[in-house]
């Protein structure tokens, strides 16, 4: 302690830091204790000291005393401060962090007219760097979304360690042990991992470790504001100790063996074309390390997900935790094994950016160039699984127009699982289109396409009717074709079914009324349409993919879009809404889906946030008014926030949306990276 007169000062002393000193204004009792876990509270188990991590809470919630360290001293300090305010009242704390002298003594008058000044300057310093981010022909409320989403994901940054090994030990667990499998401790399998980064997180207060897919989608937004950091955060988890020896990528912390979608290589994709927009380069020997660690995760990917080397991958969770009827990285009923529409196209789209990555690295290294043959031939395998011949699809449904899920049991039977949903669409994601020049260039490629038709036709004479080049020359890879591509866009554009007032919904609406019944065993499954929170206790009954709105999967719906308008053009033109009779190109439908999801956070005609619900307090009170929350999903009927209220992470991708939205680039200028 260094007290003074009008302080309340605290010293913090560190091996590599140095002095420090905590000043907050005298009318703040400091408390303190140390920053470790209640251990006899959660385990029944002696705490190593009395002063524990939430002595502080007890304090200042309950007014228990005891757990707060009388001789003010710990690892853990805060400053008390008991305010009384009258109807309209204000009133400021103020504290400040701050270097110690060279003497070791107090800095003068910390909390004086220096802390103003200081304030203003970094306030002044913040409206200079956003001012060169958000173009000024966005509105001012535009503007403010804008800059609050990016604010959020630059605030969300944080230290996580987590030593794997360490942690087993201290739990008791062996994880060379013949029981440690069995012994109910997560990531056993994970011995290897030692983190000790600053990494993106989901949310900072809630989910306060890093999720492997929400980390790819944060890197986009924040490329535009921290193009270095963006640019570590996508090479992170590909690290040699964070990724498996199996080539694994890890989850999240609760099980870093589940799956997350391999969206990754998107991520790199978009960041290198951003720092080219930016710098006028993009870095090839980052695109190249990220690559070449992302060969492992692939293979990985091929060896694990594709049980009966079939093409047809189970990805399990693919973090859309109860969007089926089953938890889908469980056992299924009768010894069943799920294929899965979604994890199937997840990996059409792996190998269509792998091969844009290969593509582009190509043009200085031609060694590149076979790694990009490897990738078209992976894509068409996986296209040809998804439409086997005789149109026997065994995902595709043709009267219904959509593909879903497919339980093949033990006998070789299948039973579709028809959830109108998420994983229907993300067959019609997996397209990407190759201008002319890169045919050109790449000669080989298009020898690639020509030998495997020719070689396969008799067997599967679908092959005979693959799209040739547009009119302006481009070539498309992509899973579905114009008559199914029109038949999934009647559905998803559909007011009734997934075409939300705010974005696309996770589950068809019609499900509302129509719910899914699954019977096996005497036990009765169910999926039926739920806007807002979850009704089923899987998964803990803690997050919800069973109606509301989710930015990242829309942004990648958005992008494949994009890329079937790259290609189609002004030929294809479909309803929109469904029923509407407004025709609308790809492109068009794509800026329609970007502005009903910006809508979520911008005042209507009424002055309204949707994001805000039926709260009243935030929709007219202006001190809360203009504080955006972006939430981890949304209502899939009104737009209100709902999950974690924080968690700007991967909705933060509405700031690359407020352009299109705006009218200041189009869908394709903006989401270029996206698939160009």
């Amino acid at each position: 302690m260094d007290g003074a007169p009008g302080l309340s000062t605290a010293r913090a002393s560190h091996a590599d830091l140095g002095e420090w000193l905590f000043c907050a204004d005298a009318t703040g009792e400091l408390l303190f204790c140390e920053n470790e876990t209640n251990s006899q509270r959660l385990f029944g188990t002696p705490n190593p000291s009395p002063y524990v991590k939430d002595g502080i809470n007890d304090f200042v919630v309950d007014g228990v005393v005891d757990p707060v360290n009388p001789e003010r001293a710990g690892t853990k300090v805060a400053a008390h401060h008991v305010l009384e305010l009258a109807p309209g009242q204000s009133a400021q704390v103020r504290v400040r962090l701050t270097a110690a002298t060279a003497t070791g003594t107090r800095a003068a008058d910390p909390l004086g007219s220096g802390f103003d000044r200081v304030l203003n300057d970094r306030k002044a310093e913040a409206d200079t760097f956003y001012a060169t981010v958000i173009p000024p022909a966005l509105s001012a409320d535009q503007a403010l979304v804008m800059r609050q989403a990016l604010a959020g994901l630059l605030w969300g940054k944080q230290y996580y360690e987590y030593d794997v090994h360490r942690w087993l030990r201290e739990h008791g667990v062996d994880p060379w042990g013949p029981n440690a499998p069995a012994s109910g401790v997560r990531n056993v399998q994970w011995f290897h991992m030692i983190a000790g980064d600053i990494i993106s997180m989901p949310d900072k207060w809630e989910y306060p470790w890093f999720a492997a897919w929400d980390l790819a989608f944060h890197c986009a937004p924040l490329s535009l504001v921290d193009i270095d950091f963006a640019k570590e955060q996508v090479e992170l988890l590909l690290k040699t100790r964070y990724v498996h020896p199996n080539g694994q990528m890890p989850a999240y912390e609760w099980n870093f063996g589940d799956v997350n979608p391999p969206v990754t290589p998107w991520a790199a994709l978009y960041v290198y074309e951003r720092e080219a927009e930016i710098r006028g380069e993009g870095d090839r020997e980052f695109l190249a390390r990220v690559f070449d660690r992302l060969l492992t995760n692939f293979t990985w990917w091929v060896n694990r997900k594709d049980p009966d080397d079939r093409n047809l991958f189970q990805g399990g969770f693919l973090g859309l935790d109860n969007i089926g009827i089953f938890d889908r990285s469980a056992p299924l009923p009768g010894g069943g094994q799920l294929e899965q529409a979604d994890g199937t196209a997840w990996m059409a789209l792996y190998s269509q950016w792998m091969l844009q990555i290969a593509i582009e690295l190509s043009r200085e290294e031609p060694a590149y160039l076979d790694m990009a043959l490897k990738f078209a031939s992976h894509f068409m395998w996986i296209s040809v699984a998804m439409n086997p011949p005789e149109g026997d699809s065994t995902l595709w449904d043709d009267q219904d127009g959509f593909y879903y899920d497919v339980m093949r049991m033990p006998d070789g039977a299948t039973i579709e699982l028809k959830v109108r949903s998420l994983v229907g669409l993300l067959p019609m994601c997996a397209a990407t289109v190759f201008e002319p020049d890169v045919l050109d260039r790449y000669p080989p490629i298009v020898d690639l396409i020509t030998e495997f038709i020719g070689r396969f036709s008799d067997s599967l004479p679908q092959l005979a009717h693959l799209p040739g080049p547009s009119p302006e020359g481009r070539r498309i890879t992509s899973l579905v074709d114009e008559a199914r591509l029109r038949r999934i866009l009647a559905v998803m554009l559909d007011e009734e079914e997934l075409l939300g007032p705010h974005g696309i919904r996770a589950i068809s609406r019609r499900h509302l009324e129509q719910p899914v019944v699954f019977e096996w065993g005497g036990q009765e499954y169910n999926v039926h349409y739920l806007p807002a929170e979850s009704d089923t206790g899987m998964f803990g009954g803690n997050s919800n993919w069973r109606g509301p709105v989710w930015f990242p999967m829309n942004v990648v719906i958005l992008r494949g879009l994009i890329q079937l308008h790259r290609y189609y053009g002004d030929r294809v033109k479909v309803e929109c809404p469904t029923g509407s009779g407004r025709e609308l190109n790809l492109l068009e439908v794509a800026a329609e889906i970007a502005g009903r999801l910006t809508t979520t956070f911008t005042e209507d005609e009424s002055g309204r946030r949707p994001v805000f619900g039926g709260n009243e307090t935030f929709q007219t009170d202006p001190h809360w008014h203009n504080l955006i929350p972006f939430h981890e999903y949304f209502h899939g009927d009104n737009g209100a926030g709902i999950g974690a209220s924080h968690q700007t992470g991967w909705t933060g991708t509405v700031a690359l949306l407020l352009l299109i939205a705006g009218g200041l680039r189009t869908p394709a200028d903006e989401m270029a990276a996206m698939g160009s």
